[in-house]
């Protein structure tokens, strides 16, 4: 049977991987949500039980709650949101894609090849803002609609505590299809007279653009 959460995840996925950087600051904003509920959801038992809150009950208050605090982030600080989001999202990469590529699957050397993607694409996400949107929600998103993350997946990483569960297999050719697919449509939206007319309406939406890139709309 199908979980209502799984449904959830690759709805979310389809979003990010087709509209996520064309709606600009929601696209970060609904990343800052999925991370901020994916932190809240692993670390529920461990943040729970310092409050005498445990199970069901400590998962469902850390999910919402992390999710407000990731929306949050982005509007108060959308600068450092982005920066910060590409280096979250990079790290995870670099941590279940990158390091497992070079034959690295733990351990320090595996810890620093994740930190060290997670700072460039900070970097990145600093400069190229709207082409790194592009990029980390296409990969997101196709990283959910793929189903190569789950919630079981995600619980299983929260109750063992291990980072195995949540590994990527970045050469699988459904990923990958879907990964270049959210890359092209999305490229391709921005250049629709349309899309960006709805961007310009968008309050806050024109906001995340690559540094140096003139507001046409």
């Amino acid at each position: 049977m199908v979980e209502l959460l799984d449904v959830g995840l690759v709805v979310g996925g389809f979003i990010l991987l087709f509209f996520g950087a064309v709606l600009s600051v929601y696209g970060v904003a609904l990343l800052g949500a999925v991370l901020g509920g994916g932190g809240g959801y692993l670390f529920a038992p461990t943040i729970g039980a310092q409050f005498g809150v445990e199970g069901t009950i400590a998962t469902l208050v850390a999910i919402p709650v992390g999710m407000i605090g990731g929306v949050l982030l982005t509007y108060m600080l959308l600068s450092f949101a982005v920066a910060a989001v590409s280096f979250g999202v990079g790290t995870y990469f670099g941590l279940v894609a990158v390091a497992p590529a070079l034959g690295y699957s733990g351990g320090a050397l595996a810890a620093l090849i994740a930190i060290g993607v997670g700072i460039a694409a900070a970097v990145s996400g600093t400069l190229l803002t709207k082409t790194m949107m592009v990029v980390i929600s296409s990969a997101m998103g196709a990283a959910l609609v793929s189903r190569q993350l789950t919630m079981e997946a995600l619980r299983t990483a929260q109750r063992e505590f291990v980072v195995e569960p949540l590994i990527l297999e970045p050469t699988d050719p459904i990923f990958l299809g879907l990964f270049v697919l959210g890359i092209l449509s999305q490229f391709g939206l921005f250049k629709l007279g349309w899309v960006t007319s709805l961007i310009a309406r968008l309050p806050g939406a024109r906001q995340l653009r690559n540094r140096g890139e003139k507001d046409t709309a």
